[in-house]
């Protein structure tokens, strides 16, 4: 009992608990911020496709745009990645590899016909090794976070 009162005329834990969540909120949101950038700057815009094992490239520039991050406050944690890719697969896909379906329109004949086929994508990956490159810069991200709200 007495452990407990003592504790309580050092620390106002209130506001130490809402200068820590601050703290990280802000620390995993920068984080987040860095990977992504490192992320899209990884994808090349260019007309050829990338080799196996590079970055994908960006023909029209939607994977680097959509590359985005945001702070789960549920999970206390960040989420780095491509969003709004409802129906496309392809940033799983160029990510890991994998079987992809193709379609393709020709014109052939009197009207346009579409034909799919199944092919094979080799990994290109872009997200972990973005953040396999910033990982020596977050403890720098978490340095000196934790700040009183009156300046000390």
């Amino acid at each position: 009992m007495i452990d407990m009162r003592i504790q309580s005329l050092f620390f106002d834990r209130p506001k130490v608990r809402r200068a820590v969540d601050h703290a990280k909120r802000r620390s995993l949101s920068r984080a987040g911020a860095f990977i992504r950038q490192r992320a899209r700057t990884s994808i090349r815009k260019r007309k050829r496709a990338s080799r196996a094992g590079e970055p994908p490239s960006s023909h029209t520039g939607l994977l680097r745009r959509f590359i985005l991050f945001g702070y789960d406050r549920r999970s206390e944690s960040v989420v780095v990645g491509p969003v709004g890719f409802r129906r496309s697969r392809a940033p799983s896909v160029l990510e890991f590899g994998g079987p992809t379906k193709i379609v393709s329109s020709s014109r052939r004949g009197a009207g346009r016909r579409k034909q799919s086929r199944t092919v094979r994508i080799a990994a290109r990956p872009y997200m972990r090794p973005a953040l396999e490159k910033e990982r020596s810069n977050l403890p720098a991200v978490w340095r000196n976070s934790v700040r009183s709200s009156n300046g000390g």
